[in-house]
């Protein structure tokens, strides 16, 4: 790309952004939000293996299972607008360091806890940070990337996700058959709760990380601090040209015009409103307060209701299915100890909990068969090859076509696990599914960029993204209740919920085409 070192006075963003070239700083800043990504992936799925170990020492039933899956999905529903919000006015990057740093610090200290209610507190914590970085990560990444790149860059992050799924389980196959175990006073620590500390220290890690990135800076345009935005795009242009900042041909951005409550009450920034002044605080809440009316209303409307609707259904089946394969793994592994030759179906294999006493008389005190490692880690090597195509084939065949395919394909694989027989049958479902979940999951965070503009890009996230976690939420409380008494309800359910999203998705527009706004 040549550069032009005339006077580009007023240049818009999208040849500011080309002008700083394409290079060295996108591909760290894709490893540092690819590493949220995947830190997220590990966050929300680290209770699929605790689930079993912790049953001993909490002494749960499946209805406490299901209220522990149930309780981090509640964080998010409530975390997810929250940060949403003071993403779009306090800026991405401030906003992703204080989710990072909440999820890793009361993750560390989950990982002591000695009651089942202090834990379920923290890990609604947890939840309550997951959503901020999951939500954000996103749309700060993208806003970095000139519109030729943007879609792929953005896709890519999948296979972060992949890596997320592969990497826990085998963290958790290292560390939870340990013989660890120490009592004092009272205070029990086991394998599992040093598995639980050692998944809390990369959310922190990543935290400080991110003091070294800049703040995006399309939305530092927005906020009117086009001098500021101006800097961030000449530190670009020098880490991916190797020549001096001071060569960046453009000398000034376009300022965009943006309704706003606070414009013509004071001077200052949204991004520099203090929540400690009643007066400014006042303001940046009629800030959020409009940007979200917008979104209720055209052209944005029609988006904002697609948008949380697919999410619903797709989340609402994937979190709760992912986070209870494991488990579903283990019954199968009992079942067909105790029974040797004989096949029964996820539902008959369930259903022994009512004939052997309670979930903890049944499975306290057994650790996780090694199989059940390594049938995980074979789920999230299955996401590879969808991994790969996405990115590579996103251009040709457009992310709504990812999007209708993984939807509904999934949904069949859903209706599936009533008719599997055995674990092996179970198991290439659970490949299946996974795959096509988690790629629907990852394209519809790359769609959701284009959809909307800058100001309302993360809250829209977010209010997607809190319908999703509502969606979870329910899941995993229904899961919990019905798994040992009607298993065939939650199937259809969640079968109906991906074929209604898949559909869903023939309305969205096309994607991948516009300079972001």
């Amino acid at each position: 790309m040549g550069l032009d070192f005339m006077d580009n006075t007023g240049v818009d963003y999208e040849n500011a952004l080309l002008n700083a070239g394409f290079g060295k700083f996108h591909y760290y800043l894709l490893a540092v939000c690819g590493l949220i990504y995947l830190n997220t992936a590990v966050g929300i799925t680290i209770l699929s293996f605790v689930l079993p170990s912790a049953t001993c020492d909490f002494q749960m039933t499946s209805k406490d299972k299901g209220w522990l899956t149930a309780v981090p999905m509640f964080g998010m529903l409530l975390g997810s607008y929250f940060w949403g919000c003071l993403a779009d006015t306090k800026g991405r990057k401030v906003v992703l360091i204080a989710t990072l740093l909440l999820d890793g610090i009361c993750g560390l200290i989950s990982s002591v806890s000695q009651y089942y209610s202090l834990f379920l507190v923290l890990r609604f914590f947890n939840g309550f940070g997951v959503a901020g970085a999951m939500g954000i990560c996103f749309p700060y990444l993208g806003e970095f990337q000139p519109t030729k790149y943007r879609e792929k860059i953005l896709c890519w992050m999948e296979m972060f996700w992949t890596l997320g799924i592969i990497i826990l389980p085998g963290i958790a196959w290292i560390i939870i058959p340990l013989d660890v175990e120490i009592k004092q006073d009272g205070f029990l620590f086991h394998s599992w709760n040093l598995f639980v500390g050692i998944c809390a220290i990369p959310s922190l890690l990543l935290g400080f990380w991110l003091f070294f990135f800049p703040e995006s800076p399309k939305f530092l345009i927005e906020c009117g601090e086009t001098e500021e935005a101006l800097e961030v795009l000449k530190d670009i242009f020098q880490v991916n040209s190797g020549n001096d900042r001071a060569l960046y041909p453009i000398l000034s951005l376009q300022e965009k015009e943006k309704i706003s409550a606070i414009s013509h009450k004071t001077s200052k920034s949204v991004r520099a409103l203090s929540m400690r002044k009643p007066r400014e605080m006042k303001l940046l809440l009629s800030e959020i307060w409009l940007q979200t009316k917008l979104l209720c209303k055209p052209p944005h409307l029609r988006n904002t209701i697609l948008t949380c609707a697919i999410q619903f259904g797709l989340t609402t089946s994937y979190y709760t299915l992912m986070i209870w394969f494991p488990e579903l793994f283990y019954r199968f592994e009992e079942f067909e100890s105790a029974h040797p030759g004989q096949h029964a179906s996820v539902c008959e294999v369930s259903s022994i909990i009512l004939t052997n006493g309670t979930t903890v008389e049944k499975f306290c005190g057994d650790p996780l068969n090694d199989s059940v490692y390594f049938h995980t880690i074979i789920i999230g090597l299955a996401c590879i090859p969808t991994s790969f195509w996405l990115p590579l084939c996103v251009h040709k065949l457009g992310a709504k076509f990812f999007l209708i395919f993984s939807l509904v394909i999934a949904g069949a694989v859903t209706v599936g696990l009533y008719f599997v027989i055995d674990s092996t049958q179970n198991l290439i479902l659970s490949c299946i599914f996974e795959a096509l979940t988690s790629l629907g999951i990852s394209t519809v965070y790359c769609v959701m960029v284009d959809l909307f503009p800058t100001n309302l890009r993360v809250m829209a996230a977010a209010l997607s993204l809190t319908f999703g976690r509502g969606g979870a939420l329910i899941g995993n409380l229904v899961f919990g209740f019905l798994i040992d008494l009607n298993c065939v309800v939650p199937i259809v359910l969640f079968s109906a919920m991906l074929f209604i999203s898949g559909i869903l998705c023939f309305f969205l527009p096309s994607t991948g085409g516009e300079s972001l706004d």
